[in-house]
């Protein structure tokens, strides 16, 4: 394995071993306690072609750099880009309409509230989303939750809680719906098994291209 770089091995009570490729061009492997270092390479191993592709991917996407809360910054909004606009008279410390609002003395703490703005409109629309869902495909969820996660688009407990990041607000809503129905159906099938990938595909049929879409552009939804 000496080309492949691994990051990390998280070990815990799964059953199955997921491959990672970071934004480093580096891999996190996720495995069940029991499971050996050589097993682990056999894994690996096996699927060296498809990680050789992620990791000259990320290699050759430019990393987004750190945003500025200044006039003229852009961000992203349901897969939109929409400009920030200090402004000096405005009742309102922030503001939404088809562009970003900052009042002038709101500036020091502009990441926060954009933070805040993402959290309330990601709460608000995902649930609806996973609400659509949930009905069209008859799986029966318990309560969703939106977290600050940087390295998951969504999880799923055994409780049938359904967590999703904030940032996933920013993506398009094809995006978004692919992550719903990914972790809706794991509800069903605890892994990325075949039948699991057949559960999403009759939900989303194009789904693909969103995982895709993820994959190549996923970076880009950060502060």
């Amino acid at each position: 394995m000496n080309e492949i770089e691994i990051e990390q091995i998280i070990h815990s009570k799964r059953k199955t071993i997921a491959i990672e490729v970071t934004d480093r061009a580096t891999l996190i492997v996720k495995a069940p306690y029991f499971v050996s270092k050589v097993a682990v390479n056999k894994v690996i191993e096996k699927h060296k072609s498809w990680i050789n592709k992620r990791i000259a991917i990320a290699k050759t996407i430019e990393k987004p750099s750190s945003k500025g809360f200044v006039s003229g910054e852009s961000f992203l909004y349901l897969g939109r880009t929409y400009r920030l606009f200090i402004v000096y008279a405005q009742e309102e410390p922030f503001k939404f309409d088809n562009a970003f609002y900052l009042r002038e003395d709101m500036q020091p703490f502009a990441k926060d509230i954009f933070i805040n703005w993402y959290r309330n409109e990601a709460r608000k629309f995902i649930s609806e989303r996973v609400n659509y869902y949930s009905n069209l495909a008859g799986i029966k969820y318990n309560k969703v939750k939106i977290t600050s996660a940087m390295k998951r688009w969504g999880s799923c407990s055994r409780e049938r809680n359904l967590s999703f990041t904030y940032r996933l607000v920013m993506a398009p809503i094809f995006v978004i719906d692919y992550v719903i129905v990914h972790e809706l159906c794991h509800i069903i099938e605890h892994n990325h098994s075949k039948t699991f990938w057949e559960h999403v595909k009759v939900i989303l049929p194009g789904y693909k291209n969103a995982r895709a879409w993820l994959n190549e552009k996923g970076q880009m939804l950060v502060i």
